[in-house]
């Protein structure tokens, strides 16, 4: 058994040739709000998640991106109100949030 029900990957690489990145929107500072986030959600997310940095996750067109695991499901974010969407419906609720899935 896995001591994390969920760990959540957001992608932080940055490329310093200026080519897209995740970093170039913003992902380390939303990685940083989803750790807070899962501080003051604690009482009311039932399993252990865990949030943690990657290096590049080669989706850059799509960025920026963070997978959840094990399910591996891919999403995009733009903002802390689609990192809230991700918390409430997919990490409390079990719930995948369509709208921001990946399209492979």
């Amino acid at each position: 058994m896995s001591h994390f029900k969920y760990h959540v990957f957001f992608c932080t690489n940055d490329r310093v040739d200026g080519s897209a990145c995740c970093e170039r929107h913003g992902a380390s500072d939303l990685r940083a709000y989803a750790k807070q986030k899962l501080k003051d959600m604690a009482a009311e997310i039932p399993d252990k998640v865990r949030i943690n940095s990657a290096g590049c996750l080669d989706h850059c067109a799509a960025g920026p991106v963070l997978v959840v695991y094990p399910e591996a499901i891919w999403y995009t974010y733009v903002d802390k109100e689609d990192i809230d969407e991700i918390f409430e419906s997919h990490l409390k609720n079990g719930q995948i949030v369509e709208r921001l899935l990946v399209e492979e």
